[in-house]
């Protein structure tokens, strides 16, 4: 790693003197009803490893940003680093700073509410012990999940467990359509998801100055155990509500706004609003680096002027299960409706832009959110960003497709390099020019060139360090943490190359997330699996059977596609397969392949094996460590 430019100095000292660092309200509000916390902000598993840790963060106590820090993200990353107990008003309690997200506490008649148990089950029971530690030890008796990302039910059986769930003694709340979002973005797009996560959070970055800082909603992402506890209860109606231990809470749902499947809450006792992850301090992402489907950035903004009008004028306090509260109606008031016109602005002037015939990375590089907006800090891009929020906007209305015909079919990344490469006179003069570019701090232009160079030639060293060198310094100028990662883990990777992962890795899948995937949605994750050009002279029917479940589907593979639905093919099937779900939770849990499984006989075959051997074989095992920044 390299000291910043004095290019790159001079520009974070720019952002010092454009922004009012003197405003210090957020770190007043962010350390509000502080109770205690635990030391380093560690969490640690059952083997004493930490999972969690605040420690290695010590260097944000440092008020003044490093130059190889933008002063604003610098500024976010130490609100973040603050971690414990907090109460929020009379009932409500949070724990923050042990996850990337809030775990909120709420005092029932006779026992506790909570919502969204964190990521991991270890900080998620690390959370609940502080909190009995300064509060009465009441027992848990609702869970809640806001909406449906990880970081908001992962740690439920940290709090509850499947047995106290079963029994009745313990309710699980969620919007609608919450397990068929949670699951389907954890199995269907889950490797090239994993994987793209890396650079958006950064978590394989060291924590450090010249490395990783924060991820904008909070400090990073650990390495704990995550469960699913489906819910018991789900909210369909756009507003109910319910009396539950004695607290009444009003459910807003807002679905396709930060989730799929989402939701805020009022507490009318309380005069408290918990605006889930639709309003937290900063842009949030309309499309997060890692991939998604595009969010819906009008429904967004009106959902939140639903709260504003229904509910703020009753709200003392507003709060969510990211960062810190907001006291005080005045100040409520304007923070949601700037929330709000932060999404509306981001929607109405893009479509503006596009009817004007702007592409999106033209829209990118127009469009500034207004002085009123920029200069307040919640509305900063530390997460999210105008860059790519704009082209999420593009692609939720109008695709992929710029309009322009020179778009629909250009070369791919190696040919276009190779061809690049030659045209702009061989690697040497590129490099030559890129160099100049570089000491003019020219180093998007840099990363542009150079990206075709290393994949024209992935082995020319020198074009690899000029690039990482750039990318670099676009990460230590960046005010959105998503983007500093992405552009500090891209560097690390054209030095070093990728750090490959271990047996199973991010091809395997979470145990308790797929012990409650329906069947239906397994084999929509198989079907993405079959090499369709290897499979098209195959046809086989399959009868599949769930033993331990009483399910029988039948499979039929034709065209190179696998289809499926409940039944038998009766006598027209090739082969029966017999595997209990138990078993095939462990296999996918381990990563086990089915060729693995059918040599070491974990699933039974009747009829014509070789038929069900031939399909295996046209079953693609992927890698979780695939290239990003070389071919």
């Amino acid at each position: 790693m390299h000291d910043a430019s004095p290019i790159t100095q001079r520009l974070n000292e720019e952002v010092l003197a454009a922004l009012d660092f003197t405003d210090t309200e957020d770190f007043a509000d962010a350390m509000r009803g502080f109770a205690g916390t635990i030391p380093g902000g560690t969490v640690l598993n059952a083997s004493g490893r930490p999972v969690w840790s605040m420690e290695p963060y010590a260097f944000l106590e440092e008020e003044r940003a490093p130059a190889s820090v933008n002063p604003s993200l610098w500024r976010q990353a130490r609100l973040n680093r603050l971690h414990g107990l907090f109460q929020v008003c009379g009932r409500i309690w949070q724990v923050r700073g042990l996850d990337i997200a809030n775990v909120t506490f709420i005092e029932g008649d006779t026992g506790l509410i909570v919502i969204d148990p964190l990521t991991f089950v270890e900080s998620a029971r690390t959370a609940l012990e502080l909190y009995y530690a300064h509060r009465p030890r009441r027992p848990v008796v609702a869970v809640i999940y806001s909406h449906s990302h990880t970081d908001h039910y992962g740690g439920v059986l940290g709090v509850t467990s499947e047995q106290q769930v079963a029994a009745g003694e313990v309710e699980v709340i969620a919007p609608c359509g919450f397990m068929q979002a949670a699951v389907s973005e954890n199995v269907l797009a889950g490797v090239p998801m994993r994987r793209r996560a890396q650079f958006q959070f950064g978590n394989t970055l060291a924590a450090g100055v010249k490395s990783h800082v924060d991820s904008g909603l909070g400090k990073g992402i650990g390495r704990g155990t995550t469960s699913l506890v489906p819910p018991t209860r789900t909210i369909d109606a756009p507003r109910e509500r319910h009396v539950i231990d004695g607290v009444e809470i009003v459910f807003q749902l807002t679905p396709e706004s930060e989730a799929p499947a989402e939701m805020h809450f009022f507490f009318p006792q309380m005069r408290a609003l918990n605006l889930a992850e639709n309003a937290t301090h900063n842009m949030h992402n309309l499309c997060p680096l890692r991939g998604a489907q595009a969010r819906d950035a009008l429904a967004w903004s009106k959902y939140l002027n639903e709260a504003l009008e229904e509910f703020v004028p009753h709200s003392d306090v507003v709060f969510a299960q990211h960062h810190w509260p907001v006291w005080g109606r005045e100040r409520i008031e304007r923070y949601v409706s700037e929330q709000r016109d932060l999404y509306r602005f981001l929607h109405d002037q893009t479509l503006r832009l596009m009817s004007r015939g702007l592409t999106p990375r033209e829209i990118a590089e127009t469009l500034f959110m207004p002085t009123g907006l920029s200069k307040r800090w919640h509305a900063r891009g530390y997460y999210g960003a105008v860059g790519h929020n704009v082209k999420a906007i593009y692609q939720r209305y109008l695709g992929w497709y710029d309009g322009n015909p020179a778009s629909l079919s250009p070369l791919p990344p190696q040919p276009a390099g190779i061809r690049y490469v030659e045209y702009m006179g061989g690697a040497d003069a590129i490099l030559a020019r890129a160099r100049r570019d570089f000491e003019r701090g020219e180093y998007r232009w840099v990363v542009q060139v150079l990206d075709h160079l290393v994949f024209a030639q992935p082995d020319h060293r020198e074009a690899r360090e000029l690039a990482a060198d750039a990318m670099e310094q676009l990460g230590y100028q960046t005010e959105s943490a998503t983007w500093r990662n992405a552009y500090l883990l891209g560097a690390r990777e054209l030095r070093e190359g990728v750090r490959r992962m271990g047996s199973g890795g991010a091809a395997a899948l979470n145990a308790n997330v797929v012990s409650v995937l329906p069947m239906e949605m397994f084999f929509d994750y198989l079907a993405i699996r079959v090499d369709g050009i290897r499979a098209q002279d195959l046809e086989a029917r399959f009868d599949w059977v769930i033993p331990d479940r009483g399910e029988q589907w039948r499979l039929t593979l034709v065209n190179g596609v696998l289809n499926h639905s409940k039944g038998s093919h009766g006598a027209r099937a090739d082969a029966t397969v017999r595997l209990d779900h138990a078993t095939l939770v462990r296999m996918l849990h381990e990563g086990t392949s089915l060729a693995q499984a059918l040599a070491e006989g974990m699933l039974a075959i009747e009829g014509a094996r070789e038929r069900f051997d031939a399909f295996v074989q046209v079953l693609e095992e992927f890698d979780p460590g695939f290239n990003v920044v070389e071919p």
